[in-house]
């Protein structure tokens, strides 16, 4: 094991989590619901990056949610924070090797359709990877060819959208488009992006499913929708904005997933 992997098990003191979510802007709170919690500072992970955005706590979390062994990350780093797609590769590599199987990933986006609007959650049925990046750049085995056919697993997007219609949640569908950041979109680089099939856009997300996949996880999203992208409002937008409304769609998106904890959704 690497040296993350012994410091995760050692603090983890037994617990054998099989499924981690990532917590992306607006549900930072559902670590506070962990029972019996283990809270284990990135810094304390040798590898583990730090992140600089606000709202991102920077620490794994695990414990029972909703009667269920769960690792949560709380706050994720981002490319644009360090000008390196795979800076996510420690972690989810940890994750991989403790014997996590699932991966549910969350992030804050902007919304390409007026009928989803902010507050609302959308399950990613599939991505664009537009930064004109990719976490495996420099990998030297054949294993960076992966395939993402079916990038997101079909059983866990399924699992999502029965506790949704269980708990009276609207849950959109769409594909999400990753940009690089840190700067928002053009109105123009939005209305290319609806030309070219994006339903929501966001900073995040894409390089952690290609290493997810890469990894063996099986991995599903969601996006929380905080704003509609730049020129369909006429609107300037601003982090400040993401970090207001982020909690609107982060509290339906937390009830649509402890509700799959509690009745066992994921569990196949």
């Amino acid at each position: 094991m690497t040296n993350a992997e012994d410091v995760l098990v050692e603090k983890l003191n037994g617990l054998a989590p099989e499924l981690a979510i990532v917590l992306g802007s607006g549900l930072g709170p559902m670590a506070a619901e962990v029972e019996d919690a283990v809270r284990i500072p990135y810094g304390d992970l040798p590898g583990f990056p730090q992140s600089g955005v606000t709202g991102h706590a920077g620490e794994v979390v695990a414990g029972t949610l909703a009667g269920r062994p769960v690792l949560l990350l709380a706050g994720r780093a981002h490319y644009y924070e360090h000008g390196d797609a795979a800076v996510m590769r420690p972690v989810l590599e940890t994750l991989a090797g403790i014997g996590i199987g699932k991966l549910i990933l969350t992030n804050a986006a902007g919304s390409l359709k007026p009928e989803m609007p902010a507050g609302s959650v959308m399950l990613i049925t599939d991505h664009i990877n537009f930064s004109g990046s990719n976490p495996l750049f420099g990998e030297p085995s054949e294993r960076r060819f992966v395939g993402m056919t079916e990038a997101y697993d079909a059983r866990l997007s399924a699992a999502l959208k029965k506790a949704a219609a269980a708990t009276g949640t609207s849950l959109h569908q769409g594909v999400y488009m990753w940009f690089s950041g840190p700067s928002f979109e053009t109105p123009a680089e939005i209305r290319m992006a609806r030309v070219m099939g994006a339903d929501a856009v966001g900073m995040s997300t894409v390089p952690e499913v290609i290493l997810a996949r890469f990894l063996g996880l099986r991995v599903a999203a969601c996006s929380v929708i905080t704003n509609l992208g730049a020129g369909m409002t006429g609107g300037e937008l601003s982090h400040d904005e993401t970090k207001d409304v982020a909690p609107l769609g982060g509290r339906q998106l937390s009830k649509v997933l402890k509700h799959v904890l509690r009745e066992g959704l994921f569990d196949d």
